[in-house]
């Protein structure tokens, strides 16, 4: 198909334009005009690019993009970014927070569903929008368990700050860099919450607020989306696709 109407689909099934947000979310470079292979990646960068390239991709799809609402001189590393994108004529599209909130193939709505909660609903905001999700477990989950099933399903050890009751019946998610969405989770009496990276500043709020927190890893908990992403456009397109793995450990 042709990059055009690829890019025009994800415009609007991923609604790229209902967030403030300070990514670039479409197109951020214009590459071949048909493609016929999309790679998928969490982060921008040399490796992401040159691995996109190897595996033939006309168009890599990522969760951060390389422009984020201020100017960026060509020069070093984003010029040699820029530079091999170019000499590939690889398409680049970012979706960020759209690809957070979206409920079919976006990270928090992606993993309530890996972890079977039923009775989701919206959960958080940014600038007014709904972010992440909130659900119910259908029977009482433990704890330690969870964690265990979460390590299982995303491949990363998961950091458990244990400031409530064992058993959980209710669970709010926001992946990412959201910590602090703690003390909203808190405040709406859920029993535990998951993000992905820790903050100093808000290491307190779990135990004293009597919530447990789980942090699963900001690039973790962001593979969910592009590969539903990838999937959906296999569905809808019959195009090939190909998740490349570059785990931080973040």
């Amino acid at each position: 198909m042709t990059r055009d109407d690829l890019v025009h689909w994800l415009d609007g099934y991923l609604d790229i334009g209902a967030f403030q947000d300070p990514s670039l979310n479409g197109l951020q470079v214009e590459g071949a005009i048909e493609v016929t292979k999309v790679a998928v990646a969490v982060d921008s960068s040399l490796n992401t690019f040159e691995i996109a390239a190897e595996l033939g991709a006309d168009m890599l799809i990522v969760h951060h993009g390389l422009f984020w609402g201020e100017a960026v001189a060509v020069t070093g590393t984003h010029k040699r970014r820029l530079e091999l994108l170019f000499e590939n004529d690889l398409n680049l599209y970012a979706a960020h927070l759209p690809l957070d909130a979206h409920k079919e193939v976006g990270n928090n709505w992606g993993l309530a569903r890996i972890l079977s909660l039923d009775e989701l609903e919206d959960f958080g905001t940014w600038k007014g929008q709904p972010l992440g999700v909130k659900g119910r477990f259908p029977n009482p989950v433990n704890l330690r368990e969870l964690a265990d099933q979460i390590e299982r399903e995303l491949g990363e050890a998961v950091l458990v700050h244990a400031g409530g009751d064992m058993e959980l019946r209710t669970l709010g998610i926001i992946s990412g860099s959201a910590a602090r969405d703690v003390i909203t989770a808190a405040t709406e009496g859920l029993d535990a919450f998951l993000t992905g990276e820790p903050k100093h500043d808000v290491f307190h709020e779990a135990f004293e607020r009597k919530i447990n927190a789980l942090f699963a890893g900001h690039y973790m908990t962001e593979t969910v989306g592009v590969k539903l992403l990838a999937e959906r456009l296999e569905d809808e397109f019959d195009i090939a696709t190909e998740f490349i793995l570059l785990p931080t450990g973040l």
